[in-house]
C-alpha cells in the first residue's frame, strides 16, 4: 500500500515539474525589451509544404540588445520566413535585405511593460493551476487507496506530503514571476 502512495506522490511531483517547465518556456517567449531568439519559438515556416520551426530553416543570432538576425539556409526561404513572422503577430516587423531578415525590437513603453507583466502573471497562474491539479489527482488517488485499506494516518501523511510539494512548487512559480517582473520593468 505504501508503495502505491509513493508512486502517486512521485507522479504528482512529475506533473508539478512539467508545470514549472511549461512556465519557463512561456516566460522565455515574453520579451523583456532585450533581443532573445526564444521569442521566435513556436513560429512555423512553410518549408516545401511542411511546417518547420523557424530555427530549423535558418540561423538566428542576436546582433545587439534590440536586434535579431535570421539568416536562412536557402535564399528562397526569405519570403516564407517573413510571412511567418508577420502571421505570428508578435509585434515585430521583419526587415528583409535580400540576404538576411532583421527584427528590430522597439523600446518598451511603461504601458507595454505593464501588459507584459500581466501576461507573465497569467502564465504563472496557469502553472499554479497545473501544480494544484497534480495535487488534486494525488489526493483523489489517496482517497481511493483508503477505500482499499490504507490507514487514516497513512492518508493524512500522504496528503501532508502532497501539500508540502504543492507549496514548494507554488513558491518556485512565485520566484520565477518576481524575476520576470523585475526583468520586464527594468528600463
Amino acid at each position: 500500500m505504501q508503495e502505491q502512495v509513493s508512486k502517486l506522490i512521485e507522479s504528482s511531483e512529475d506533473g508539478m515539474k512539467k508545470a514549472i517547465t511549461h512556465l519557463e518556456s512561456g516566460l522565455a517567449k515574453i520579451r523583456a525589451g532585450k533581443a532573445n531568439p526564444q521569442i521566435l519559438d513556436g513560429i512555423y515556416v512553410d518549408y516545401y509544404g511542411s511546417a518547420m520551426p523557424i530555427n530549423q530553416v535558418g540561423n538566428i543570432t542576436v546582433l545587439d540588445a534590440r536586434t535579431l538576425n535570421i539568416q536562412p539556409w536557402e535564399k528562397n526561404m526569405l519570403q516564407p520566413i517573413e510571412r511567418a513572422i508577420i502571421a505570428a503577430n508578435i509585434g515585430l516587423n521583419p526587415q528583409n535585405d535580400g540576404v538576411n531578415i532583421r527584427l528590430f525590437l522597439p523600446p518598451l513603453t511603461e504601458e507595454r511593460r505593464r501588459e507584459l507583466v500581466k501576461k507573465s502573471f497569467a502564465e504563472g497562474e496557469n502553472s499554479k493551476i497545473g501544480v494544484r491539479s497534480a495535487r488534486r489527482e494525488v489526493i483523489e488517488g489517496i482517497k481511493k487507496l483508503q477505500k482499499e485499506g490504507l490507514s487514516e494516518d497513512g492518508m493524512k501523511d500522504a496528503e501532508a506530503i502532497a501539500q508540502q510539494l504543492t507549496d514548494k512548487y507554488i513558491a518556485i512559480v512565485e520566484k520565477y514571476l518576481a524575476i520576470k517582473e523585475k526583468e520586464i520593468m527594468a528600463v
